[in-house]
């Protein structure tokens, strides 16, 4: 088993940028990729970016490349998404997720089902 926290979620204004971080406990050493996926009121759930635990393999929602970054801290277990110029369309709640499968090609990682573990979601709140 696998706990996820996220944590940073709050309310900024358009333009403004945050962080939003996750930090994982439990049988960490079996991860073998994390993301990070919104879900916005009236909207289905979406991939924003993943990272691949062994390789640091680094994927983007094609509309979240170049204002959002992800990254994370081995030693804390921790993956972070830093997001800049922020949209009100950014407005969600953004949730990790963990996974033990392994990742063949680039479009794997934006599958939620590949994902068994999830945190509880932080929300975010971007004003016009």
């Amino acid at each position: 088993q696998v706990q996820l926290v996220e944590s940073g979620g709050g309310l900024v204004q358009a333009g403004e940028s945050l962080r939003v971080s996750c930090t994982a406990s439990g049988r960490t050493s079996s991860i073998t990729a994390m993301a990070w996926f919104r879900l916005a009121p009236g909207k289905e759930r979406e991939f924003a970016a993943s990272i691949n635990w062994n390789d640091g393999t680094i994927s983007y929602a094609d509309s979240m490349k170049g204002r959002f970054t992800i990254f994370r801290d081995d030693a804390k277990k921790a993956v972070y998404l830093q997001m800049n110029s922020l949209k009100p369309d950014d407005t969600a709640v953004y949730s990790c997720a963990a996974s033990y499968q392994p990742f063949w090609t680039t479009p794997e990682y934006a599958w939620a089902s590949k994902y068994a573990y999830w945190g509880q979601g932080t929300q975010v709140t971007v004003s016009s």
